[in-house]
C-alpha cells in the first residue's frame, strides 16, 4: 500500500503503514460467514487481536476445530484465548519459582496447513495437529458438514471473492490503496457487507415450490431472514436498544 514493501524504511515512522498488508480474517466455513477482520501488518499483535475479537463475537464458545496456515503467532494467540492459565504452587525450595503457563484443554482442537511451493505452484501440502489428539481432530472432521480434511481452502477461496469485490486488493493493479484510513474503511465495508448483501451460490436452497432461493452467509447463520440491500445494511443501527 502506498509503496512496495522493498522500498519501505523500517526506521521511518511514515512507512509503518506503507508496503505489504494482510487481512487477518476469522472465517466460518460452514456458513461462509466473515466473523472477524483485522487489517494491517502481519504481526503477533494483529493475530492476537483477531483471535480475541473472534472469541468475543462468538460468545467465547469452544470451536469444533480451528485451522490456520503455519504462521507461528496464531498458536500463542489461540492458546491465550481458549487455554487455561496454570500457576504452579510454591514448593518452598530455593531458587526462582516456576512462572504461570498456558495449557490447552483437551477440547481445544487446532491444526495447521503448510504448503510447499516450487516456481509459484503448490507441490506438497502437510498438516500438523497442534492442540488436541489426532483422533479427536479426525472425529471433528468426520462430523463437519463441509470438509473431511484439514485445510485452508475456504478462506483462500473467500480471499479470491474479496479481491473480486474490492479492486484495491487486485494483484498488480493501479487501483491499490494509497491511504491507510481509506484502505481500512474499505476493507471493513467490503468484508462485512458480504455477510448480509452477497448471496453465495453454494448456500442456496430449494423452496417449497422447487425454485432456488438465494441465501447470504448471514441467512445461513440465521442472523438475517432475507438478502439485505446495501442501503439497509448501511443504515442499520449499530447499537440496538431493548
Amino acid at each position: 500500500m502506498g509503496k512496495k514493501q522493498k522500498h519501505c524504511d523500517p526506521n521511518n515512522r511514515d512507512d509503518a503503514r506503507q508496503g505489504d498488508h494482510w487481512d487477518h480474517v476469522g472465517f466460518d466455513p460452514e456458513h461462509r460467514l466473515v466473523v472477524s477482520v483485522v487489517p494491517g501488518k502481519r504481526t503477533a499483535e494483529h493475530a492476537e487481536r483477531l483471535v480475541q475479537d473472534f472469541k468475543a463475537r462468538t460468545g467465547g464458545r469452544p470451536l469444533n476445530l480451528i485451522t490456520t496456515d503455519e504462521y507461528a503467532p496464531y498458536e500463542t494467540a489461540i492458546l491465550k484465548a481458549y487455554g487455561q492459565c496454570i500457576v504452579p504452587p510454591h514448593t518452598g525450595r530455593p531458587g526462582r519459582p516456576e512462572g504461570p503457563r498456558w495449557l490447552a484443554p483437551p477440547s481445544l482442537l487446532y491444526a495447521t496447513v503448510h504448503k510447499t511451493r516450487e516456481k509459484g505452484r503448490v507441490v506438497n501440502v502437510e498438516t500438523r495437529v497442534v492442540f488436541g489428539r489426532p483422533e479427536a481432530v479426525q472425529a471433528a472432521l468426520k462430523a463437519s458438514p463441509v470438509s473431511r480434511h484439514v485445510n485452508t481452502a475456504f478462506i483462500e477461496r473467500h480471499n479470491g471473492t474479496d479481491r473480486n469485490r474490492n479492486a484495491r486488493k487486485v494483484r498488480k493493479t493501479y487501483c491499490f490503496s494509497k491511504d491507510w484510513d481509506v484502505h481500512e474503511a474499505m476493507t471493513y465495508y467490503a468484508l462485512y457487507s458480504y455477510n448480509f448483501c452477497w448471496p453465495v451460490r453454494t448456500l442456496r436452497v430449494r423452496n417449497v415450490g422447487g425454485q432456488w432461493q438465494p441465501r447470504t452467509p448471514a441467512m445461513a447463520a440465521r442472523l438475517a431472514d432475507h438478502v439485505w440491500s446495501l442501503h439497509e445494511w448501511l443504515t442499520f443501527p449499530a447499537v440496538q436498544r431493548k
